[in-house]
Protein backbone atom coordinates (compact mmCIF):
# COMPACT_ATOMS: atom_id res chain seq x y z
CA UNK A 1 0.00 0.00 0.00
CA UNK A 2 2.86 2.39 0.87
CA UNK A 3 4.49 1.63 -2.50
CA UNK A 4 1.26 2.44 -4.36
CA UNK A 5 0.93 5.75 -2.50
CA UNK A 6 4.53 6.62 -3.38
CA UNK A 7 3.93 5.86 -7.09
CA UNK A 8 0.76 7.98 -7.05
CA UNK A 9 2.64 10.86 -5.44
CA UNK A 10 5.44 10.72 -7.99
CA UNK A 11 2.94 10.61 -10.84
CA UNK A 12 1.20 13.67 -9.46
CA UNK A 13 4.49 15.56 -9.22
CA UNK A 14 5.37 14.61 -12.82
CA UNK A 15 1.96 15.77 -14.05
CA UNK A 16 2.38 19.13 -12.32
CA UNK A 17 5.86 19.56 -13.80
CA UNK A 18 4.66 18.81 -17.30
CA UNK A 19 1.67 21.14 -17.04
CA UNK A 20 3.98 23.87 -15.73
CA UNK A 21 6.24 23.42 -18.76
CA UNK A 22 3.27 23.58 -21.14
CA UNK A 23 2.08 26.82 -19.55
CA UNK A 24 5.54 28.29 -19.88
CA UNK A 25 5.67 27.45 -23.57
CA UNK A 26 2.21 28.82 -24.32
CA UNK A 27 1.43 31.65 -21.89
CA UNK A 28 4.55 33.80 -21.72
CA UNK A 29 4.65 33.78 -17.92
CA UNK A 30 7.46 33.20 -15.48
CA UNK A 31 6.31 29.60 -14.98
CA UNK A 32 9.42 28.21 -16.68
CA UNK A 33 10.63 24.78 -15.61
CA UNK A 34 13.39 24.48 -13.05
CA UNK A 35 16.93 24.87 -14.43
CA UNK A 36 18.52 21.63 -15.58
CA UNK A 37 21.68 20.38 -17.21
CA UNK A 38 19.84 19.49 -20.42
CA UNK A 39 17.48 22.43 -20.98
CA UNK A 40 17.45 26.21 -21.07
CA UNK A 41 14.57 28.51 -20.10
CA UNK A 42 14.14 31.21 -22.72
CA UNK A 43 11.94 34.31 -22.51
CA UNK A 44 10.93 35.16 -26.09
CA UNK A 45 9.27 38.29 -27.46
CA UNK A 46 5.88 37.36 -28.89
CA UNK A 47 6.72 38.44 -32.46
CA UNK A 48 9.43 35.79 -32.61
CA UNK A 49 7.16 32.87 -31.63
CA UNK A 50 7.08 30.90 -34.87
CA UNK A 51 10.73 31.37 -35.89
CA UNK A 52 12.05 30.35 -32.49
CA UNK A 53 9.90 27.21 -32.46
CA UNK A 54 11.62 26.10 -35.67
CA UNK A 55 15.00 27.12 -34.34
CA UNK A 56 14.34 25.25 -31.09
CA UNK A 57 13.49 22.02 -32.91
CA UNK A 58 16.65 22.27 -34.99
CA UNK A 59 18.68 23.14 -31.89
CA UNK A 60 17.48 19.99 -30.15
CA UNK A 61 18.24 17.86 -33.21
CA UNK A 62 21.78 19.26 -33.45
CA UNK A 63 22.69 19.38 -29.75
CA UNK A 64 20.23 17.13 -27.84
CA UNK A 65 19.54 20.12 -25.56
CA UNK A 66 15.98 21.33 -25.00
CA UNK A 67 14.89 24.97 -25.14
CA UNK A 68 11.77 25.71 -23.09
CA UNK A 69 10.13 28.87 -24.44
CA UNK A 70 7.85 31.39 -22.78
CA UNK A 71 6.22 33.97 -25.07
CA UNK A 72 5.00 37.45 -24.24
CA UNK A 73 5.72 41.19 -24.32
CA UNK A 74 9.32 42.20 -23.70
CA UNK A 75 8.42 44.76 -21.05
CA UNK A 76 6.56 42.15 -19.01
CA UNK A 77 9.48 39.74 -19.26
CA UNK A 78 11.93 42.39 -18.11
CA UNK A 79 9.79 43.08 -15.06
CA UNK A 80 9.68 39.36 -14.29
CA UNK A 81 13.45 39.08 -14.71
CA UNK A 82 13.97 41.87 -12.17
CA UNK A 83 11.70 39.89 -9.83
CA UNK A 84 13.88 36.77 -9.97
CA UNK A 85 12.02 34.84 -12.68
CA UNK A 86 13.85 31.60 -13.62
CA UNK A 87 14.76 32.64 -17.17
CA UNK A 88 18.28 31.98 -18.41
CA UNK A 89 18.12 33.57 -21.87
CA UNK A 90 16.20 36.67 -22.95
CA UNK A 91 15.20 37.27 -26.58
CA UNK A 92 13.72 40.74 -26.51
CA UNK A 93 11.88 42.69 -29.21
CA UNK A 94 14.16 45.65 -28.58
CA UNK A 95 17.72 46.48 -27.61
CA UNK A 96 16.81 48.57 -24.58
CA UNK A 97 15.64 45.91 -22.17
CA UNK A 98 18.59 43.51 -22.63
CA UNK A 99 20.85 46.54 -22.14
CA UNK A 100 18.90 47.47 -19.02
CA UNK A 101 19.30 43.90 -17.76
CA UNK A 102 23.07 44.19 -18.19
CA UNK A 103 23.19 47.53 -16.40
CA UNK A 104 21.09 46.12 -13.57
CA UNK A 105 23.56 43.25 -13.11
CA UNK A 106 21.03 40.68 -14.32
CA UNK A 107 22.74 39.73 -17.59
CA UNK A 108 26.24 39.31 -19.05
CA UNK A 109 27.29 42.29 -21.18
CA UNK A 110 29.60 40.35 -23.49
CA UNK A 111 26.78 38.03 -24.59
CA UNK A 112 24.37 40.70 -25.88
CA UNK A 113 23.85 40.83 -29.66
CA UNK A 114 21.17 41.70 -32.23
CA UNK A 115 19.64 38.45 -33.47
CA UNK A 116 17.02 40.05 -35.74
CA UNK A 117 15.78 43.39 -37.06
CA UNK A 118 12.00 43.54 -37.05
CA UNK A 119 9.72 44.98 -39.72
CA UNK A 120 6.38 46.66 -39.08
CA UNK A 121 3.33 45.96 -41.27
CA UNK A 122 -0.19 47.35 -41.40
CA UNK A 123 -2.53 44.40 -42.05
CA UNK A 124 -6.24 43.97 -42.69
CA UNK A 125 -8.50 41.09 -43.65
CA UNK A 126 -11.15 43.40 -45.11
CA UNK A 127 -9.60 46.69 -46.26
CA UNK A 128 -7.42 47.39 -49.27
CA UNK A 129 -4.09 48.62 -47.88
CA UNK A 130 -2.23 49.06 -51.16
CA UNK A 131 -1.96 52.73 -50.21
CA UNK A 132 -1.61 52.29 -46.48
CA UNK A 133 -0.77 55.85 -45.56
CA UNK A 134 -3.84 57.13 -47.41
CA UNK A 135 -6.00 54.61 -45.54
CA UNK A 136 -4.67 55.92 -42.23
CA UNK A 137 -5.34 59.51 -43.25
CA UNK A 138 -8.87 58.73 -44.47
CA UNK A 139 -9.67 56.97 -41.18
CA UNK A 140 -12.67 55.14 -42.68
CA UNK A 141 -12.69 52.41 -40.06
CA UNK A 142 -13.78 52.05 -36.46
CA UNK A 143 -10.88 50.22 -34.82
CA UNK A 144 -7.15 49.85 -35.40
CA UNK A 145 -5.10 47.51 -33.23
CA UNK A 146 -1.58 47.95 -31.90
CA UNK A 147 0.47 46.27 -29.23
CA UNK A 148 0.76 48.12 -25.93
CA UNK A 149 3.62 50.58 -26.62
CA UNK A 150 4.69 50.54 -22.97
CA UNK A 151 5.68 46.89 -23.09
CA UNK A 152 5.93 45.99 -26.78
CA UNK A 153 8.42 47.69 -29.14
CA UNK A 154 6.21 47.02 -32.16
CA UNK A 155 3.48 49.01 -30.44
CA UNK A 156 5.89 51.89 -29.93
CA UNK A 157 6.82 51.69 -33.62
CA UNK A 158 3.12 51.85 -34.53
CA UNK A 159 2.72 55.06 -32.52
CA UNK A 160 5.82 56.51 -34.21
CA UNK A 161 4.35 55.64 -37.62
CA UNK A 162 1.03 57.32 -36.91
CA UNK A 163 2.76 60.41 -35.59
CA UNK A 164 5.09 60.53 -38.60
CA UNK A 165 2.12 60.36 -40.97
CA UNK A 166 0.22 63.01 -39.02
CA UNK A 167 -2.63 60.62 -38.20
CA UNK A 168 -2.12 59.86 -34.51
CA UNK A 169 -4.41 62.50 -33.01
CA UNK A 170 -7.30 61.55 -35.29
CA UNK A 171 -6.81 57.80 -34.85
CA UNK A 172 -6.14 57.74 -31.12
CA UNK A 173 -9.83 57.19 -30.18
CA UNK A 174 -9.95 54.20 -32.56
CA UNK A 175 -6.90 52.42 -31.15
CA UNK A 176 -7.36 49.10 -29.37
CA UNK A 177 -4.30 47.79 -27.57
CA UNK A 178 -3.22 44.21 -27.24
CA UNK A 179 -1.04 43.17 -24.33
CA UNK A 180 1.48 41.90 -26.88
CA UNK A 181 1.96 41.92 -30.65
CA UNK A 182 0.36 38.46 -30.67
CA UNK A 183 -2.86 39.87 -29.24
CA UNK A 184 -2.75 42.85 -31.61
CA UNK A 185 -2.63 40.32 -34.47
CA UNK A 186 -5.54 38.37 -32.99
CA UNK A 187 -7.74 41.48 -32.92
CA UNK A 188 -7.39 41.81 -36.69
CA UNK A 189 -7.50 38.08 -37.37
CA UNK A 190 -10.82 37.72 -35.51
CA UNK A 191 -12.37 40.88 -36.97
CA UNK A 192 -12.42 42.80 -33.69
CA UNK A 193 -10.39 45.48 -35.46
CA UNK A 194 -10.53 46.21 -39.19
CA UNK A 195 -6.78 46.69 -39.40
CA UNK A 196 -3.73 46.70 -37.19
CA UNK A 197 0.01 47.10 -36.94
CA UNK A 198 1.70 43.70 -36.67
CA UNK A 199 5.13 42.16 -37.19
CA UNK A 200 5.97 40.95 -40.69
CA UNK A 201 6.99 37.62 -39.17
CA UNK A 202 3.39 37.02 -38.10
CA UNK A 203 2.27 37.13 -41.73
CA UNK A 204 4.88 34.67 -43.02
CA UNK A 205 2.24 31.96 -43.46
CA UNK A 206 -0.75 34.25 -44.02
CA UNK A 207 -2.06 34.84 -47.53
CA UNK A 208 -5.43 36.37 -46.67
CA UNK A 209 -6.10 40.08 -46.56
CA UNK A 210 -4.06 43.08 -47.59
CA UNK A 211 -0.88 44.54 -46.13
CA UNK A 212 1.22 47.68 -46.26
CA UNK A 213 4.91 47.41 -45.49
CA UNK A 214 5.53 50.45 -43.33
CA UNK A 215 8.51 52.41 -44.70
CA UNK A 216 11.51 52.21 -42.38
CA UNK A 217 11.73 56.02 -42.48
CA UNK A 218 8.55 56.23 -40.39
CA UNK A 219 9.84 54.41 -37.30
CA UNK A 220 13.09 53.68 -35.51
CA UNK A 221 14.76 50.37 -36.43
CA UNK A 222 13.44 47.52 -34.30
CA UNK A 223 16.71 45.96 -33.20
CA UNK A 224 15.90 42.75 -31.34
CA UNK A 225 18.65 41.79 -28.91
CA UNK A 226 19.42 38.54 -27.14
CA UNK A 227 21.38 38.21 -23.92
CA UNK A 228 22.49 35.53 -21.48
CA UNK A 229 20.98 36.20 -18.06
CA UNK A 230 22.94 35.66 -14.87
CA UNK A 231 20.80 32.62 -14.08
CA UNK A 232 22.17 31.02 -17.25
CA UNK A 233 25.82 31.93 -16.67
CA UNK A 234 26.75 28.36 -15.76
CA UNK A 235 24.22 26.66 -18.05
CA UNK A 236 25.71 24.79 -21.01
CA UNK A 237 22.33 24.56 -22.84
CA UNK A 238 21.79 28.32 -22.44
CA UNK A 239 25.20 29.20 -23.84
CA UNK A 240 24.76 26.69 -26.64
CA UNK A 241 21.36 28.14 -27.58
CA UNK A 242 22.72 31.67 -27.92
CA UNK A 243 25.60 30.38 -30.00
CA UNK A 244 23.16 28.44 -32.18
CA UNK A 245 21.20 31.62 -32.93
CA UNK A 246 24.28 32.86 -34.79
CA UNK A 247 24.63 29.79 -37.02
CA UNK A 248 23.76 29.87 -40.73
CA UNK A 249 20.90 27.43 -40.12
CA UNK A 250 19.24 29.64 -37.50
CA UNK A 251 19.85 32.82 -39.45
CA UNK A 252 18.22 31.27 -42.52
CA UNK A 253 15.06 30.62 -40.48
CA UNK A 254 15.12 34.19 -39.16
CA UNK A 255 15.35 35.58 -42.70
CA UNK A 256 12.58 33.24 -43.89
CA UNK A 257 10.19 34.98 -41.52
CA UNK A 258 10.95 38.38 -42.97
CA UNK A 259 13.48 39.73 -40.50
CA UNK A 260 16.68 41.47 -41.45
CA UNK A 261 19.75 40.02 -39.76
CA UNK A 262 21.75 41.75 -37.05
CA UNK A 263 25.48 42.22 -37.28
Amino acid sequence: MKLMKLIATLASIATLALSGQARAEQAGSAAAVAPSATATNVAVAANFTEPVKEIGALFKAKTSFDAVFSFGPSGQFYTQITQDAPFQVFLSADEKRPKDAVEAGLALAETRFTYAVGKLVLWSRSLDLAKGEEVLKAGSFSKISIANPAGAPYGAAAIETMKATGTYDALQPKIVQGNSIAQAFQFVDTGNAELGFVALSQLAKVTAGSRWMVPQSLYKPILQDAVLLKKGADSAPSKAFLAFLKTPEARAIIEKYGYALGQ
